[in-house]
């Protein structure tokens, strides 16, 4: 299934027989909750969903945006009225890293028609409301592991062996700024692929052959064996949409490097240069 979907079509979807269940997970690193946006407006039916509450356990030893408890995420779902056989639209006001966070959970616990609103809320010309909906109960329950995870060991030799990809922004991945973690620089080994290499001008996704040619520079041949990390899951989750766009099945470090900088004795490299 593609990953993403227009907001023409999503217009269409809803206005159809069995509409998405939507749900806004409007979340800034660092910035107001998204809860005050939600509030003021959102797209009819929406449910919204706390990135930090909801699609993560707190943070801690495993980074700061742990892998939520599976039962709870489940039960989250649920309230939001996510079933197991119908389709489900992720979107944000943002850079769509929260959106790419919810459907990467969704995928990974084992629902099989999750989209990320292409372009996120700026990309919607339809109506806003303010009022709360109160969904049906949904059915899905989680069954982790449909889509690949990777722990700090399996990252480390991943890149050795395959491509991992470093979804931050590029100073953070030399080395030369680290506003958030302990430590500065990147996994040896590691490529740099900042997550807005994947977008346009406006937010949107770049059509699947250009980001397959922007992967592959990065030496991600067809058929390779790819992983992606980031600060704490988030926006590797972004790059992980834009993997699956480009024909790949990424595996994700959920912890990232807030996870792998918490060990002091794991190797930390700085510079432009991979390995």
């Amino acid at each position: 299934m593609n990953p993403i979907i227009s907001a023409a079509d999503l217009a269409a979807e809803l206005a159809g027989e069995q509409p998405p269940v939507l749900l806004d997970v409007r979340y800034q690193l660092g910035g107001p909750h998204g809860r005050d946006a939600y509030d003021a407006g959102h797209i009819p039916g929406a449910v919204f969903i706390d990135l930090d509450a909801e699609l993560a356990s707190p943070p801690g030893v495993d980074g700061r945006h742990p892998l939520p408890d599976v039962e709870a995420f489940g039960a989250a779902m649920r309230r939001a009225g996510v079933s197991a056989g119908a389709p489900v639209v992720t979107y944000d006001a943002a850079q769509g890293w929260g959106a790419a966070r919810a459907w990467w959970l969704l995928r990974w616990a084992g629902h099989q028609s999750v989209r990320v609103l292409d372009g996120g809320l700026a990309a919607w010309e339809g109506p806003l409301e303010s009022e709360t909906p109160k969904p049906t109960e949904g059915d899905f329950a989680p069954e982790p592991g449909a889509l690949p995870l990777l722990t700090a060991d399996s990252a480390a030799a991943l890149a050795r062996s395959g491509v991992l990809l470093d979804a931050r922004a590029a100073e953070r991945y030399r080395g030369e700024v680290e506003p958030i973690d302990p430590v500065a620089g990147h996994i040896p080994g590691a490529v740099s692929a900042p997550t807005s290499g994947n977008v346009d001008e406006q937010g949107r996704f770049l059509p699947a052959a250009r980001l397959a040619s922007r992967f592959e520079a990065l030496g991600a041949e067809a058929g390779a064996e790819v992983g992606v990390y980031c600060g704490s899951g988030v926006s590797g989750a972004h790059q992980a949409v834009a993997l699956e766009l480009a024909g790949f099945t990424p595996a994700l470090y959920a912890g990232s490097w807030s996870h792998w900088t918490q060990d002091r004795a794991r190797p930390v490299a700085t510079g432009p240069d991979r390995g």
